[in-house]
């Protein structure tokens, strides 16, 4: 299996800089992306979806501070991490750039073994993973992880998974306001009935962007499973437009919701979180 590379964008208008710095990260395996004007950095940044964007602040348009305001307003763009670049060395520039949200600022002349290890360790940070989606606020990551092992431990909880389908078909048609609108309502719906039949030790949070999983009592697992099902599919033609809901049916990658109830994995066959976690990941397929 190829390994996947991560991406760097570089908006740079200096050439020999840019050539430079495309060549050497190439060879370090980043795939790079290289753009010499600010619109077209804002532009590239949304479209390409760099893992982390190295910014000159002197561009022939838009300065970078412009550049890097963009990027952290747009959902799409906001967290990535960015690492200014430039000839620019007072103190008040560079506290111009961390106000912006800047993740690293380095001064040229510069040294490129630096910069690799200053990229590597953004991108580490970022890997490492925020404790809650930015869209619905629920627990993922290592939160997920840890309340997962809880019930692999001890006996007395039962897990139903929630599957977003089609997500991907949607928020091409739609746009990702649309999609976030979704899985905002769809997370409020799962809070609301699980109120219904809650413990204090119940528990809901994300396995994937668009994957929901819940920790509940084994005696409520299936008539929670019912009355989600029942809430969610009537729900699933209110996201779409008026004007689209008649050709829902016939749709094949319209939205659809899968739940799966996993009764008691303590005393399954799940021995380890790795494997309750490789068949949350085949329920999706």
């Amino acid at each position: 299996m190829t390994d996947i590379k991560p991406k760097i964008l570089i908006v740079e208008d200096d050439l020999d800089v840019a050539e430079m710095l495309n060549a050497y990260f190439r060879v370090q395996g980043y795939e790079v992306f290289t753009v010499n004007w600010g619109e077209d950095g804002v532009r590239s940044g949304q479209t390409v979806h760099p893992d982390i964007v190295i910014l000159d602040i002197r561009l022939p348009d838009i300065d970078g501070y412009e550049v890097a305001r963009r990027l952290r307003s747009d959902r799409r763009t906001s967290d990535i991490p960015i690492i200014f670049l430039t000839e620019k060395r007072d103190r008040s520039d560079r506290l111009q750039g961390f106000e912006i949200g800047a993740d690293d600022y380095i001064t040229k002349p510069f040294d490129v073994q630096e910069l690799r290890l200053r990229v590597r360790n953004a991108l580490k940070r970022v890997s490492q993973g925020s404790l809650t989606n930015p869209v619905t606020g629920l627990p993922e990551g290592a939160l997920v992880d840890e309340k997962l092992s809880e019930v692999l431990a001890a006996d007395g909880s039962a897990l139903l998974f929630v599957s977003i389908e089609n997500m991907d078909s949607f928020r091409e048609a739609y746009g990702f306001v649309a999609s976030d609108d979704v899985l905002r309502a769809i997370s409020l719906m799962v809070v609301n009935t699980m109120r219904e039949f809650s413990r204090p030790e119940d528990f809901l949070g994300h396995v994937t962007g668009n994957d929901f999983i819940l920790v509940v009592s084994p005696s409520t697992v299936s008539v929670l499973h019912e009355k989600l099902r029942a809430r969610l599919d009537q729900s699933m033609e209110y996201f779409y437009p008026i004007k689209d809901r008649d050709q829902m049916a016939a749709r094949k990658d319209r939205l659809e919701m899968k739940l799966t109830e996993l009764a008691s994995p303590a005393n399954n066959q799940f021995t380890n979180l790795d494997k309750l976690k490789s068949e949350l990941q085949r329920l999706k397929k």
